[in-house]
Formats: structure tokens, sequence, C-alpha cells
């Protein structure tokens, strides 16, 4: 299987939710309980991907560096890339070009939030031989990229935010790409909007034949965060979700702990740097429940 590496978008102007980002960066607003951009790095740690490379703005890059160093807590690699000006969500590929490697990659944008088993993203990852994207049941498909099914599942046709949508599947900002990705986005011209568009990478690859889908079943939730409306319904549903369960969602020191990538003394030394809060204690929770002797 190939190795997978992983780019986290997380640029952008951000003015659907002014004043809001005229104080911080939207990847970094709260949803609930944690900064934005812990949902998308469990995401991809939970998935199995330990060398992830955040992109967004030179102004917002430190306050991501401050807010989660370079990994190491966790067991995992984090890189930074400043993105001089948002120019699609394809130009990744081209910031990201050494970080890649001659690996595949997995890129998911900063402000979407998933909830669930991971099976899905799993079976990507490791079946991928071209390009991977997910097909998510929406009301509205007309506010998003649309992808348009055979019965047999294969893609018939990818249109961004249609006025006639020829299904009800939206495609998520969650892609897996081979490494063909890189020369395809740096031969990209752009579109209307001047921008680099991601939709355009996909299409090429529908007309190479190595596009593949797949759905998202019921048990799984897809939270776009853009506006202030979808960040206080994220919020809502975090808090209900983690209040009903008693588990927090995204807690990276546990993804890391039951993921292996750190060892329980590990661990322990990730609980000691953290300050009196509610989220250390649950953090301490998880200690007593899962390591063997802690006090």
């Amino acid at each position: 299987m190939t190795a997978t590496k992983a780019i986290i978008l997380a640029g952008g102007s951000g003015t659907r939710l002014y004043p809001l980002t005229a104080v911080i960066s939207k990847q970094l607003q709260p949803v609930y309980d944690k900064p934005m951009i812990y949902y998308p790095l469990a995401t991809v740690m939970l998935a199995g991907i330990k060398d992830i490379l955040i992109i967004s703005t030179p102004h917002d890059l430190p306050h991501f560096e401050s807010v989660l160093g370079n990994g190491n807590q966790w067991g995992i690699n984090i890189e930074y890339k400043a993105q001089a000006a948002p120019k699609g969500i394809a130009e990744a590929f081209i910031y990201g070009k050494e970080f890649i490697g001659n690996n595949q990659v997995c890129l998911i944008l900063g402000d979407n939030l998933f909830y669930g088993k991971l099976d899905f993203l799993r079976k990507a990852l490791q079946s991928n031989t071209g390009a991977t994207i997910f097909g998510y049941q929406v009301h509205d498909p007309e506010r998003y990229g649309v992808v348009e099914l055979h019965p047999d599942g294969t893609v018939i046709s990818i249109e961004e935010k249609p006025k006639h949508p020829k299904s009800r599947y939206a495609i998520p900002g969650l892609y897996v790409f081979n490494n063909d990705v890189i020369s395809i986005a740096e031969n990209l011209e752009p579109g209307p909007r001047g921008e680099l568009e991601i939709t355009d990478v996909q299409k090429q690859y529908l007309q190479q034949g190595k596009l593949r889908v797949e759905l998202m079943g019921r048990g799984i939730a897809w939270l776009d965060t853009g506006t202030p409306e979808s960040l206080l319904e994220a919020s809502q549903f975090i808090h209900a979700v983690e209040k009903r369960q008693n588990l927090k969602i995204a807690c990276l020191e546990e993804i890391a702990l039951q993921m292996n990538y750190i060892t329980a003394e590990d661990y322990n030394q990730c609980i000691q740097r953290l300050p009196k809060s509610s989220y250390r204690e649950y953090c301490e929770r998880v200690a007593q429940e899962f390591i063997p002797q802690y006090d």
C-alpha cells in the first residue's frame, strides 16, 4: 500500500464569518470546547496518517504553530507552509509538492468536521489507485460540488454548485489522490473565479477513468463550519454528543494514545503539560481507564 501524507488547508479570508475572522483565523475559531483545527487533525490521525502539512496565510500560520507545535507530543509530524493568497483548493498540491514527495495524499479542508466511524476513509486510503472522493446526501446540493452516479456506482459527472443538481450527493472537503495530482495541479488553468479549482482536478481523473466515489452512510455526520449559523450548529452538535456519551470528540491526546502513536508514559507527560481545565480532567479520566496503575 502506498504511504499517505495529509494536507489540511486552513487558509482563506473567512469573509462569511466576519467580524469573527478579524480577530483570528476561521480554523482557530472554537467549535464547542476545542479549536476548529483539532477536528480535521483528528480525522487524519484516526485514519492512520502521521505526516501532516498545514497550509495557511502568513499572518495566521504562527498561531497554528503556537497551538499545535510540531506534533511530537501526539506522536505525529506537523509541518507548515504559508500560502501568499488564496488561489483555489488545488493550489495546495503545488505548495505541498515537496512535502508529498512520491506518496499519495489526503486533502481535508480545515473547516470540515466529520463524526462517526471512518471506515469509508480508511478503505479509500487502502484501495485508491487514482482519485477518491466522497458522496454525502444533503437536502440542498445546489450549495456544493455534486457528484452524479451510475446505478453501478461509477461516476458520471461532477458539477460545482449546479442550479439543477443531478443528484443529492454533495462532495465534502475530503479527498484522496495518487501522486499524479501534483502534475495535474501544476498544469491547471484558473477557472472563472481566477482560482485553481479542485473540481477541475477531479474531472481530469474522471476523464482518465481513475475517479472513484465512496458514499458516506447514515452513521456519519459531516459539518461544514463556514458560516456563523453552521459554526453554532457544529458546536451544539459536538456538545450534545459529548454530553450524552461522556466522551470527547477530537481529543488529540486520547487519539494518539489509542492509535499507539505515543506510549502511556508519553501520554502522562502530555497531561502534565495541560493547564487545569475540564479538558485536562477528561484526559486524566482516560488515563485512569486505559493505563494500568495510573495515579
